[in-house]
């Protein structure tokens, strides 16, 4: 009992871009807010309403509304649709990229190969984004990949040979796609990666990184990553994903 006459009041509300948070005030003056998601606690006040915690204005000063939307078919199919509209009232706009950080459960990565992005530009971010163009008939997999393709194709297939599933990722308003495996030496200096983990796991975005996005005042941008798995020959008797 303590403890609660201790608080004038606990406020439950919503705060920037309709996020839930709760506001603390107690009994002399100091306050505290704190938003539910991921409970991360943005403001500390003293009694004279000083902030006493930081908050660069460069982390994002601007006034946005964000909707997804997920959707999940009746043949199993997984939509996420995405809505960004730039909400500011002083006339400025900004500038995003985006990108659906898709983890695909594999069997072994030496058994995956991924078709769509083959004889594509890519900027490698093991190689300080210096850009290169593909080749191959097929993506696969000896090392650790970390590219981000540019004006990729509306449709990425993810074959498993192994389990002779292909995971179909089909998508609209992303033009680029990200590839990425950590591999052994990184998956090992990683502390929320098991040190196999790697052999398992194949992660490809679709994504809008190459050119960001550019919203002005009331605009809006949509992105939408459609998600399927299907028997691999459904590939391989020739029906292109």
């Amino acid at each position: 009992m303590a403890q609660e006459s201790a608080y004038k009041y606990v406020e439950r509300c919503k705060g920037l871009n309709g996020l839930d948070k709760v506001i603390l005030r107690e009994v002399r003056g100091y306050s505290a807010e704190v938003y539910l998601d991921g409970g991360q606690v943005t403001s500390w006040k003293n009694e004279h309403g000083e902030e006493l915690l930081f908050a660069g204005c460069k982390v994002w000063c601007h006034r946005y509304e964000f909707r997804l939307k997920i959707t999940l078919g009746p043949a199993g199919d997984l939509m996420l649709t995405s809505r960004i509209r730039n909400t500011n009232t002083d006339g400025k706009p900004f500038t995003f990229t985006f990108s659906y950080q898709t983890y695909f459960a594999v069997s072994d990565i030496s058994e995956v190969r991924v078709e769509g992005v083959e004889t594509l530009d890519y900027l490698d971010n093991l190689q300080n984004r210096e850009r290169f163009t593909e080749q191959g008939d097929a993506i696969t997999f000896e090392s650790e990949v970390d590219k981000i393709y540019i004006s990729t194709p509306t449709k990425i297939a993810i074959m498993d040979h192994e389990k002779k599933r292909t995971f179909v990722l089909r998508k609209d308003g992303l033009p680029d796609a990200v590839v990425w495996n950590p591999w052994e030496k990184k998956a090992k200096a990683m502390p929320d990666f098991g040190d196999d983990e790697y052999k398992h796991m194949l992660r490809v975005d679709a994504a809008c990184v190459g050119t960001p996005v550019t919203l002005k005042p009331g605009e809006e941008w949509r992105g939408r990553q459609e998600l399927s798995a299907v028997p691999s020959s459904y590939c391989s008797k020739g029906r292109r994903p």
